[in-house]
C-alpha cells in the first residue's frame, strides 16, 4: 500500500490537471459558436506492454486475446469488468460537469468495447459472451451506468463498426437481424445516437440495399446517426497496402444527395480536415477545388 499512494496521488493530480485544461477547450469552442463532444475509450488488448500513461498495467480483454486472436495480456475478470464500467461512467460524469456537450463512447475499430462484442476476441463462456445478443452486455451495461451518471437531457452517443484495425473485412453483423440484435439493446440502455464508422461512406453495408451502416442504424432502431469514411477524399483511407499517400480532395454532391433523403444525420470528416482545417467552410461556400490534399506524412505531424 505505500508504494501504491504516490502514484495514486500523482494521477490524481494528473486527472485534475487535464480536467482543467479540457475545460478550457470546451469553454473557447462555446465562445466561438460551437459544440463539443469528447470520445470516452479503452483500448483493451490492442495495448502493447509497457506503454500508455500507467506504464506497468498490463494489457487486458475479454479473452485475453489480441485482434489476431492470438494471446495477449489477461482476461478481464468480474472486478475488471465493474472497475472499467464504473471509470466510464465517471468520465461521463466529468465531461458534463466541466461543460463538454455530450460523450461518444468509443465501441469501434476493435478497441475494448468492440473486443467484447467481436466473436474473435470474446471467447468468454460467462454472461458476457456467447452469442452476438450476450456479448452485447459488457457495451450496455456501459451505456447505462453512463446514462444514470449524467443528465436526462445529456446527449450519449456510440460509435461502432464493422472493420477493425487489422480486419478490414470483419463484421460483428453479416445482415440487418445481426445488426438489430446487437443495436436494440443498446438503443434500450440509453444511446441518443450512433456514429457507424466505415471505411467508405458510400458503399452499401448488405446487399439489396443502398443504405450504408449508419443508415442502417437509423432505419433499425430510429436513432439519429452520424456517417464516417473517406469523406472529400478520392481514395480510401486504409487498406492491404496500407495509407494512401496522398489524395485529391473531391465534391460532396453525392454526399448532400444521401443526406436530403435522410439516410443519416450527421456526417462526421476527418482526413480531410487534418490536411485543410478550413475545408468545411471550403464546401459550404463552394471552394473545395482549393482545398489542400490530404497526406498520409501529416499523421505524423498530429500532437
Amino acid at each position: 500500500m505505500t508504494r501504491e499512494r504516490p502514484t495514486a496521488l500523482i494521477v490524481t493530480a494528473r486527472t485534475s490537471t487535464m480536467r482543467a485544461g479540457w475545460q478550457r477547450v470546451a469553454e473557447a469552442v462555446h465562445a466561438a459558436g460551437g459544440a463539443i463532444v469528447p470520445q470516452l475509450w479503452h483500448v483493451g488488448a490492442t495495448r502493447d506492454e509497457g506503454q500508455g500513461p500507467v506504464p506497468s498495467a498490463p494489457p487486458a480483454g475479454p479473452s485475453g486475446l489480441g485482434l489476431d486472436g492470438a494471446a495477449k495480456g489477461h482476461a478481464m475478470t468480474g472486478a475488471d469488468i465493474d472497475a472499467v464500467i464504473g471509470a466510464f461512467a465517471d468520465s461521463a460524469a466529468a465531461a458534463e460537469r466541466i461543460g463538454f456537450d455530450g460523450v461518444e463512447l468509443h465501441g469501434a475499430h476493435g478497441y475494448l468495447i468492440d473486443q467484447f462484442l467481436w466473436g474473435t476476441t470474446n471467447r468468454r463462456t460467462d454472461g458476457y459472451g456467447g452469442d452476438l445478443a450476450s456479448r452485447t452486455r459488457f457495451a450496455r451495461e456501459i451505456v447505462e451506468a453512463v446514462r444514470a451518471a449524467v443528465s436526462p437531457g445529456f446527449p450519449v452517443i456510440f460509435r461502432l463498426s464493422q472493420w477493425k484495425a487489422n480486419a478490414f473485412d470483419a463484421k460483428l453483423a453479416a445482415g440487418p437481424a445481426e445488426l438489430e440484435s446487437l443495436l436494440a439493446p443498446l438503443a434500450a440502455a440509453g444511446v441518443d445516437a450512433f456514429h457507424a464508422s466505415t471505411r467508405r461512406y458510400w458503399l452499401p453495408e448488405f446487399e439489396g440495399s443502398d443504405l450504408n451502416l449508419a443508415g442502417w442504424a437509423k432505419k433499425l432502431t430510429g436513432k439519429a446517426t452520424l456517417s464516417v469514411g473517406s469523406v472529400g477524399l478520392d481514395k480510401e483511407f486504409v487498406g492491404p497496402q496500407g495509407w494512401a499517400k496522398e489524395t485529391a480532395s473531391t465534391g460532396i454532391g453525392l454526399l448532400l444527395d444521401r443526406m436530403e433523403r435522410d439516410e443519416f444525420d450527421v456526417i462526421a470528416v476527418g482526413r480531410a480536415l487534418i490536411a485543410d482545417a478550413e475545408w468545411a467552410d471550403k464546401a459550404v461556400t463552394g471552394r473545395l477545388a482549393e482545398a489542400a490534399p490530404f497526406d498520409a506524412k501529416l499523421l505524423g505531424e498530429l500532437r
